[in-house]
Formats: C-alpha cells, sequence, structure tokens
C-alpha cells in the first residue's frame, strides 16, 4: 500500500466521534476576532495588492495598505468597543516601532495581543531554521518587552511554516498556534518541545482569501461571517466549536467594507449570551485548565 508522506502532527479524528465538552457557562461555540496589524517594507518584499502592482516601489499598494494602520484599524477599535467585542491582535512585531500609539490603544482596551513574525513583507518558512529560530526570537522580545508578558499564541505571515515551525514555536515557549485550519476544535499537535496546541483560524470567514483572492464584494465577506456563525451556532449543539474570523484593517477598514462588517458583527453580538465571546488566548488557557481536549498520545 502506498504510503503517502505526513507531518506526523495530529491523527486523523472524526469530529462526530470524539469526546463532548463545554465551554464556560455551558456554552457551545467560542467566536474570536482575528485582527491583522502588519506593516510592510516600501519598495520591496511582499504584500497584498488592491491593483496589480508595477515596478517598485509600488506606491499605490504600500499606500493603500498603510491606510489600514493609519485610518482602518482605528475605525474597527471604535466599532469594536461600540460593540463591546474582545479581539486577539495578530501583531508583526515592526508594528511597536512603526505605530506605537496604535498598539497602545489596542493594549488599553486589554486585547491579546498574538505574535505574527516582524512583518507581513517577509515568509518565515524560506529561512533555514537558525534564521527563522531568530526571527521568532526577535518578534517575541519585542512582544514582551511591549506588552509585559510573552504572547501566547502565533500566527506566521502568510501561514507560512517550515517543516519545524511548530517545534521552534514551542521551543520559544508558544501555546498554541493558528496556522493550521483543518478543524472547528482545538487540537494538540506533536512537537520536538511537547504538544503545541493548534486553534482553529479561519481561512474561508477571513477578508484575505475572499477579498484578495476570490474578489468577494463587501456584502458577500459579510455574508460569509454571518451564514458561517448561523451554521455553526446550530452544529455546536452536536459538538463546543471555536469560530474565528479573520480581518485585516486595510481591507475591511475601508468605509464601504466597514459598514458591511458592522452589519455582520452586530448580528453575532445579538447572540452574545447563547456563545462564549472570547480571544483566542482565553480559548488556550481553557483547553489547558480543563484538559477538554485531548493531547497527542
Amino acid at each position: 500500500m502506498i504510503q503517502l508522506p505526513t507531518h506526523g502532527r495530529y491523527d486523523y479524528s472524526a469530529i462526530a466521534k470524539r469526546p463532548d465538552f463545554d465551554w464556560p457557562g455551558g456554552k457551545r461555540l467560542a467566536v474570536y476576532l482575528g485582527l491583522n496589524l502588519e506593516h510592510f517594507a516600501f519598495g520591496e518584499g511582499l504584500g497584498a495588492e488592491l491593483a496589480p502592482g508595477g515596478p517598485q516601489p509600488d506606491v499605490l499598494n504600500y499606500a493603500w495598505r498603510d491606510y489600514g494602520n493609519r485610518v482602518g484599524a482605528w475605525r474597527m477599535l471604535e466599532m469594536f468597543d461600540v460593540l463591546d467585542m474582545p479581539a486577539s491582535v495578530l501583531a508583526n512585531s515592526v508594528m511597536y516601532d512603526y505605530a506605537p500609539d496604535l498598539m497602545a490603544a489596542f493594549r488599553a482596551r486589554g486585547d491579546e495581543v498574538v505574535g505574527h513574525g516582524r512583518t507581513n513583507s517577509e515568509r518565515q518558512s524560506e529561512l533555514p531554521p537558525d534564521q527563522e529560530d531568530a526571527l521568532i526570537l526577535e518578534a517575541t522580545e519585542v512582544l514582551t518587552k511591549a506588552e509585559g508578558k510573552a504572547p501566547k499564541g502565533w500566527l506566521s505571515p502568510w501561514i507560512a511554516e517550515s517543516r519545524v515551525t511548530p517545534d521552534l514555536l514551542k521551543k520559544a515557549g508558544y501555546g498554541y498556534t493558528l496556522n493550521w485550519c483543518m478543524d472547528d476544535q482545538p487540537v494538540w499537535m506533536r512537537t520536538e518541545h511537547g504538544p503545541l496546541l493548534s486553534i482553529p483560524y479561519p481561512q474561508e470567514a477571513n477578508d484575505i482569501p475572499s477579498i484578495v483572492a476570490r474578489k468577494d464584494g463587501a456584502d458577500v465577506f459579510a455574508d460569509i461571517i454571518i451564514d458561517t456563525f448561523d451554521e455553526m451556532f446550530e452544529q455546536s449543539k452536536a459538538q463546543p466549536l471555536v469560530m474565528g474570523i479573520a480581518l485585516h484593517p486595510y481591507l475591511v477598514g475601508q468605509p464601504y467594507r466597514l459598514r458591511h462588517l458592522r452589519r455582520a458583527l452586530q448580528h453575532v453580538c445579538q447572540h452574545r449570551d447563547s456563545i462564549w465571546l472570547t480571544t483566542a488566548g482565553s480559548i488556550f488557557d481553557y483547553c489547558v485548565e480543563t484538559e477538554a481536549v485531548p493531547g497527542p498520545p
């Protein structure tokens, strides 16, 4: 029989055949916002594009992305305050030098900060292990110094992993990763340094694949969030689930998209008494404290 290459990080498990548990307060659906705060190099490196880029320096696309930090993220912060929604802030470490007042504003809200590399102009998966290790440690040191505590979780820029990324994350002290989108429940993964929790981070209810890749309109992306929520709310009667909503201020912080996003988040908040509106870090803490999710064998 053919043996396909495998990662060896987790085993197959059917969601319908797992032990049942509840989220805090007997809730069945945990919902969190993953807000990406990113900064990009000028005239080089990676970056999403509003329109096909020309020769570097690509001023149009650089400035479009920078709108997210200068305007879009502030509008979203105001919206989160009005809706009383916490956020998991997925932060490039260079954001602390580039936009320290923006990082301070989310810190003042008490939001969780998640490691998100140095900048989204680079992919860590392209580096040899020693350089990837140095990147993780550098980003972690910046976040720890600024926030007064080490981040619990990590999302790689561009969801880029080498074959040793989970091992390096665990070695650096991380408890969870958002890189793997293979499930609607947290899953413990094996690493050389002990278990690392994979918390679901969406690639469907995510504005990058929707708006940048599929060219969905603002109304379509908002409907994706609403329909995903409604369906998972029903599904969670059978199994406790995690719904993440992945957002980038240079996309959904644009005025016409923000209006549709507000409509979607208002729909979610109408059910706040029946769901666990939380952060990725709190999901991790609950899984560790209760041992609700079986660890890797």
